[in-house]
This record gives C-alpha cells, structure tokens and sequence, in this order.
C-alpha cells in the first residue's frame, strides 16, 4: 500500500461536490433502510447473541480453524493457511498455472482486494473478472472500490451509462435495469468459459466445515458453481462454531448492511466429491492471517469481531463527507480507521483514526456492539507513542497535559491566551485567521475570542457573594 497524506485525499473528496454528493445521499438511504429494519424487539437481543458469539469465536480461534479445516478436508476440500498476502497469492497464482485456468472469475471478496490477489494473477497473463456488478464497474473503470458492501457508491446511474457506453460498446443509458441487463449480457460468457472462480467468505462453519456466502445477485453462486475449480480467500477471523451461531449473525448482517431481513442468496459450500450433486470439481480454502494474529494479540483485538455489515459506515458524519476514497485504503470508515493500522502498521496508517468525531454513531449501530471509539482512542495514544503524530501536535498534548494538572501553570496559560488572542480577533470579536495549524480550523470557521473570565473566576465572584 502506498502512502498518501491523509489531508490531501481529504481535499480532493471535498473538492468533489457531484461524487461528495452522491456518497451523502446514498449513505443516507442506507442507513435510513437500516433503521427500519432494526425496528423489531428481538434487534436488541440479536446483538447482544452476535457479540457473544463473535468474541467468544476470537477467543477460540485456533480451536475452531483446526476444526473446521478437519471437517472441509474430509469432505473433499484442501485447506491452506496463508501467514500473508504473497504466501496466499502464490497459492492461487500457483493453482491456477497447474491447472491451465486462462479466465477467472470473482466474487465480491475484501480479503482479496487486501492481498492483491487479481493483480498477481494478471501477472502471469490469467484474465480476472469481477462478477459483482459494483465491482465489475470498478474493474471496468480501472478505479478502486469506496464501501465495504457498496463499492460503487461514489457514482451516478449516469457515470455507469457513460462508462458501459464507452467500454463495452452498449448504447448510453441510465436506466438501472437496462444497465443490469448489460453487465449481465456481457458477464454470462465469461461464468461459461472461466475454469476457477474465487469468492470471499462471509463465515466458516467449524463444525461441518461449511463456507457461507451471502449476496444479492446471484453471481456468487454462479462464481463458486460454475468453474471446475473454486477458490475460498477467507480471513481467518470469519469463523463460527455452528449453524445455529451462524443463522443468529445472518439474522443481522443483512438488516444492518442493507436494510433487508436476509441476503437474497445465502450460499453454502460443504465440500465436493461424490456425495455432492453439481459444483466445482476442486475446493480450496486459503485462511488468511496477513496481520490479524498482530491485531489479536493487542488492545484492539475485537475489531477482528466485525461481520463486515457497513453500517458503521454509512452512519459516520465523517465517512458521509468524504467517502472510502478518502481513508486511501481498502477498509474505510470507522472499521478500517482501526483495521488498516493493525494490518499495516501505525506509520503511516495511525493518522486514520484522527479522521474521526468520536461522536459514538459507530458504536449506537454496530450489530456486534464494538467498541469502535476506544478503539479509535487507542491507534491515537500509539501514533502519539510511536512519535508519527505531527510535531506541534505531539508538543502542544504535551503542554497540554502539563498546564492541565498544575492550577497555576493553567491559570498563566488562560492569561496568556486571552493577551495573544487580543491581536487576533476582529471587530465582532471573532478570530477569522489562526496562525500555523489553527489556520486548518479558521479556513472554514471563525474562531470565537476567549471569554474576558474564565469560568472559576465567576464561580468564585458568584461564591463571594453569596
């Protein structure tokens, strides 16, 4: 991943009203759709079962692979564990240069845009088609995805109909069902013609070995049944014990994600061999690490509880302003302000979590009930620690801290305060321009002139008094 200063992309996602726009607005709906479906007195319960069971998931984790891995082996399936993204890249890439796959085809799947996967394969000259349709316009637009569950959600109907004109040669429209009929028209030859699909996992079942995929289109079902081969990339958090822990977090996923009260296809993969009736001739799970162990082993830990829903994102003032784009990573949002520096590293990820309000929104909507601001709190303190905060801002905390814990060193900085701020402000009383770093706050506020009291010295007049 490569590094980008955090306040650029910010500028650029801003400076884009159209884009700006159309993320706020479908955010908004979304998350509006989410409300309602919540609206239903077992909700409540439903989230405190999910809690449970993903974090008892993370506290059994090793247990639960072995186990599952055991019962997919079994069943006819190869499983691999995978420490990193090359080690799992190289298995595919490996795979599929045995078995002669010119095509493949993929599923909506985040762990595979984490490691890179469609890039590795396109460089030992095999063809990767996305079949999700967000997806599929992403890859046709040479973009990069800007949600979790929606990853085109920083275009118009009309930027889609521009883009199949141009690229595919369809007549312009910006009719969505004519659109879908297009990308359908074109994607069907190529499920036809691909000789290995690969899909995500959205939970592994220990028990039976069973991988569960749920979508709304169809074409992760076409994806890991039509090829002779398919290929399971799963993060190896994406575990459960049972099918009974696995219907009580299908039972929220869809309603936090899109409002619905299921997935349109909820997908379930057991193996293959004889006792299968149709699928893939070969099954392969590559379980994911690839920095996870890392985030289990330190303070924010339960993030790795996540079932990737998006409604963390569609909620968060800051995600609605700026979009996935903004984050430059694959995981954005509250989520990935707390993933993408355990997977990558505090420097130079740590400043993600700056791009947050730490109004609690995130937290109020989370089906697992993460504690996403602490979280947050935390890759802070580290980026304080690991000394990749800004200089004035890691000096000024450390005024900061020292005025705030000493009555007289607080009392001079007040003092002091309202003497510099007198050369500050304007006629209303109100400061337009902040020199060095304020200048980020006064560029589009002003900044109100420190009070001639502060609020002890009328606490004590008032006492006095009295």
């Amino acid at each position: 991943m490569s590094r980008n200063d955090l306040t650029d992309r910010i500028a650029v996602a801003i400076g884009n009203r159209p884009k700006a726009e159309t993320i706020r607005s479908a955010t908004t709906r979304i998350d509006g759709q989410r409300i309602t479906s919540e609206e239903f007195p077992a909700m409540d319960d439903l989230r405190d079962a999910t809690r449970h069971i993903r974090m008892e998931a993370l506290k059994n984790l090793p247990e639960l692979l072995d186990e599952f891995a055991t019962n997919l082996e079994r069943r006819g399936g190869a499983v691999f564990f995978a420490s990193d993204a090359q080690e799992a890249n190289a298995y595919v890439t490996r795979l599929a240069k045995a078995e002669g796959v010119g095509i493949v085809v993929k599923g909506k799947s985040m762990v595979t845009e984490e490691i890179d996967l469609n890039e590795a394969l396109e460089s030992e000259g095999i063809e990767v088609v996305e079949t999700d349709l967000g997806e599929f316009i992403i890859q046709l637009d040479n973009d990069t995805p800007s949600h979790i569950i929606a990853p085109i959600i920083h275009k118009s109907k009309e930027d889609v109909g521009a883009l199949f004109a141009s690229k595919l040669g369809f007549e312009y429209t910006n009719v969505p069902e004519e659109l879908n009929a297009a990308a359908r028209a074109h994607l069907r030859e190529k499920f036809l013609s691909a000789d290995m699909g690969v899909t995500g996992c959205n939970l592994a079942i220990a028990d039976s070995g069973t991988v569960c995929l749920v979508e709304n289109e169809g074409n992760g079902r076409l994806t890991s049944s039509a090829p002779r081969i398919h290929v399971v990339v799963m993060g190896m958090e994406r575990i459960v014990a049972n099918f009974e822990q696995a219907s009580t977090i299908l039972s929220v996923l869809a309603r936090s994600a899109t409002g619905q009260s299921l997935g349109t296809y909820v997908n379930l993969v057991s193996g293959v061999g004889p006792e299968t009736a149709d699928g893939p001739e070969q099954l392969h799970v590559i379980i994911v690490d690839n920095g996870r162990s890392s985030i289990l082993a330190g303070e924010t830990a339960e993030i790795l509880g996540c079932i990737r829903c998006g409604a963390c994102l569609n909620t968060c003032p800051v995600f609605q302003t700026i979009g996935g784009h903004g984050y430059g990573a694959v995981y954005s949002g509250p989520i990935g302000s707390v993933v993408t520096p355990g997977l990558y590293g505090i420097d130079p990820w740590g400043e993600l979590a700056h791009a947050s309000t730490l109004c609690g929104a995130c937290e109020d909507v989370c089906p697992v009930r993460l504690e996403i601001p602490r979280m947050l709190q935390h890759v802070r303190a580290q980026t304080v620690e690991a000394g990749t905060a800004p200089f004035w801002m890691r000096k000024g905390i450390a005024a900061y801290a020292k005025a705030a814990t000493d009555q007289g060193r607080w009392e001079k900085a007040e003092n002091r305060a309202r003497f510099a701020s007198a050369f500050l402000f304007s006629e209303d009383e109100w400061i337009s321009s902040l020199p060095g770093p304020g200048r980020g706050w006064t560029k589009i506020r002003d900044f109100p002139k420190p009070a001639k009291q502060t609020f002890r010295q009328r606490w004590q007049e008032r006492s006095d008094g009295t």
